[in-house]
């Protein structure tokens, strides 16, 4: 059955991120080559704007520049995508001042709630507010005062401000994906008066979780004496002195059919098969997580070891089978990370292989939509342990390929997943080594009934809760006349 279209109206959605769904790379006669590019905001927006039409702002990769002839190519390989791309230039020192500077120097580690990783440098946020301004003028010129207009993300809560300055009367809507810091973390950021009034400057403001959304309150409500914050639900207003903001929280989620569809394919079913022939006569605890300090993987290959040692008896009954996914592999402390990471696999491996058992399975890659989907088919436990992390789509994919309906996810208490999964998961709390171990025996020893149980509400939760609702909901809160008509979505509060 097709997804319904969302219930607004036909307005075009201009979508604003900081990477576009492709990205633009040399090939090796020196042109140009379009590759799709992966990411939650691609699995999330790309099937939805394929479905309405629209247009996607942003920034296509290093190293093209405005000379390059790129803008044809571009259109040539998304001709069939259902939405037209526009490319922001950006200068080497653009990327590296803003993408790498404020963007992944300051916010994304204090937003994770790893401050002593953050460069506060000064330099980085002249570059930010010129980027930010950058991405105003390319949306401003190519959108009219009828578009509604979505920017994505923490690389650009600047382009509000921009855009009023530049006279743009467009509905102007924020989501940030990544986890909204507490009061205490916060206060650390030289720019917290700056960031708050950039964000003041959207008409609705959409949140992962209730606690992001508790938090970002919490420090308007402590920083800027005069908003006035009224409203209780899913979405709330507050009140400056030249706008109503609405401010909500809206778990993201997947395309539910499309995964669905994927994972009943031959294809997938042979991919799958040929899995469990590599690995044979052991349960798989999958783990998927792209290359970032935040993801918990270090602790969750301790967790594994110390499970391999309290619990002798799952040694030659499980692998790990770990997909490692490329990430900002230009920066030192990533790539210092990735071998840290394979030491430790190496470590692992040396101290427990035994004649046809090895106990982690390890890649470093990007895999296809195809070949996620059959390691998700094969696996009968996803292991999931970021120290924080805004949503965490890959569970939600697992659960949607998981068409025997016989896995069992274990996940963080800190993805925010958690709200939604918490009844029919595992949760654990990552820096808990013994008690991810515990949990791994957990997994293992859950009966059959048990795990169809748990995995059929997982899916029924995702199907009804999925991109289309998140859409539908984001776009309605920014147009609705009334607010408490919303649901409350489910917050979650790790046990004592």
């Amino acid at each position: 059955m097709a997804e319904q279209e969302p219930q607004h109206p036909r307005s075009r959605v201009i979508i604003v991120s900081n990477r576009l769904p492709i990205v633009v790379l040399k090939d090796k006669n020196g042109g140009w080559r379009v590759e799709s590019s992966s990411g939650g905001l691609v699995t999330a927006m790309a099937p939805v704007l394929k479905n309405r039409g629209g247009l996607w702002i942003g920034w296509a990769g290093a190293n093209v520049t405005e000379d390059a002839n790129i803008d044809a190519l571009i259109e040539q390989a998304t001709k069939d995508s259902g939405y037209r791309l526009k490319q922001v230039y950006l200068t080497a020192e653009e990327v590296e001042k803003h993408y790498k500077g404020f963007s992944n120097e300051i916010l994304w580690p204090l937003f994770h709630d790893f401050v002593p990783y953050c460069n506060f440098n000064p330099e980085y946020w002249t570059f930010y507010e010129k980027v930010n301004r950058k991405f105003a003028k390319t949306v401003h010129d190519n959108s009219s005062g009828k578009d509604f207009i979505w920017i994505h993300d923490y690389h650009l809560i600047g382009v509000a401000k921009e855009l009023r300055e530049m006279g743009n009367e467009s509905r102007l809507g924020f989501f940030l994906h990544i986890p909204f810091p507490p009061l205490d973390i916060f206060l650390k950021l030289p720019w917290r008066f700056q960031i708050l009034r950039l964000l003041m400057e959207y008409d609705l403001i959409g949140f992962q979780t209730l606690r992001d959304r508790r938090n970002f309150v919490q420090c308007v409500r402590t920083l800027l004496k005069e908003v006035v914050i009224r409203g209780k639900g899913q979405v709330i207003r507050m009140t400056t002195e030249n706008r109503e903001v609405r401010v909500g929280a809206f778990p993201i989620s997947i395309d539910y059919n499309e995964f669905l569809n994927v994972a009943k394919t031959e294809e997938v079913a042979n991919d799958a098969w040929y899995i469990h022939e590599n690995l044979p006569n052991v349960k798989i605890i999958l783990g998927v997580d792209r290359l970032d300090y935040s993801k918990g993987i270090i602790e969750k290959l301790n967790a594994y070891r110390n499970a391999l040692i309290r619990y002798p008896e799952l040694q030659e009954k499980v692998i790990l089978a770990q997909i490692l996914v490329p990430s900002r592999r230009s920066i030192p402390m990533y790539a210092s990370l990735k071998e840290e990471i394979e030491q430790l696999v190496g470590e692992i491996n040396g101290q427990f292989t035994l004649s046809g058992w090895v106990p982690i399975y390890y890649r470093f890659k990007n895999l296809d939509r195809k070949e996620l989907v059959a390691h998700y088919r094969t696996a009968e436990i996803l292991l999931v342990t970021p120290s924080k992390d805004g949503m965490n789509l890959v569970s939600k994919e697992y659960c949607a390929s998981n068409i025997e309906e016989n896995g069992v996810v274990i996940v963080s208490e800190f993805a925010g997943v958690a709200a939604q999964f918490q009844k029919n998961a595992i949760l654990v709390n990552p820096y808990d080594i013994k008690g991810v171990a515990d949990a791994i025996y957990k997994a293992y020893t859950m009966t059959p009934e048990e795990r169809r149980f748990h995995m059929k509400k997982l899916r029924q939760s995702i199907r009804k809760i999925n991109i289309y609702w998140w859409v539908n909901s984001f776009l309605l809160a920014a147009i609705a006349k009334r607010l408490d008509n919303f649901p409350i979505i489910e917050d979650y509060v790790p046990n004592e």
